[in-house]
């Protein structure tokens, strides 16, 4: 089954929403779980306001280069034990591969 673009930008920003809650919580770390490009991540994260999901990013003390990790603040209208239950059924219908 292929998604509309609007359930796949919705599935994406749940998904990344899931992955920094767990843990995997930089550019990086996100592009490296799922394959998607460097822009796509940093859009996913920044369009994560436009569902009421407040994102901050925590840079590490004393490091240099916007080195540091995001942290969900609010959640707004997503339950986040509703996306931890399905995260599994987003990432397969995103085609992402599944973490190790």
């Amino acid at each position: 089954m292929s998604l509309s673009k609007t359930r796949s930008s919705f599935y994406r920003r749940l998904y990344v929403a899931h992955l920094i809650r767990t843990g995997v919580a930089s550019v990086a770390a996100i592009i490296e779980a799922t394959g998607m490009p460097r822009r796509t991540a940093q859009d996913t994260i920044s369009a994560l306001a436009e569902l009421d999901i407040h994102c901050d990013f925590e840079p590490e003390p004393g490091k240099r280069h916007n080195i540091g990790c995001y942290v969900i603040r609010d959640w707004g209208p997503i339950s986040p034990e509703w996306v931890a239950a399905h995260a599994d059924r987003l990432r397969q219908a995103l085609d992402y591969p599944a973490m190790s």
